[in-house]
């Protein structure tokens, strides 16, 4: 399993104690990603964000919904790697 996490460079500079809100997600449970895919969207300091799946794999859980905010370090997805995109 590996988890879907945005990266620590995105807070650098970020005062302590701010959280980020996931805006959209772009796949669902259960749907193949390809390495490098964009499968979600979030709102750090104004910003907005996409996180690519580190690994092609299968979407196995959603932890953060949309409208949700996070903070740093949180895992957003776990993915189960090892199954190609299709």
């Amino acid at each position: 399993m590996t988890d879907i996490v945005l990266a620590d460079d995105a807070w650098e500079g970020v005062d302590p104690g701010t959280e980020a809100l996931l805006s959209e997600w772009l796949v669902r449970e259960g749907d193949r990603v390809g390495v490098g895919q964009v499968v979600v969207r979030v709102v750090l300091v104004k910003a907005s964000l996409d996180i690519a799946a580190p690994a092609a794999g299968v979407v196995e859980r959603i932890l953060v919904r949309e409208e949700e905010t996070f903070a740093r370090g949180k895992v957003l997805a776990v993915l189960r790697e090892g199954i190609v995109a299709a």
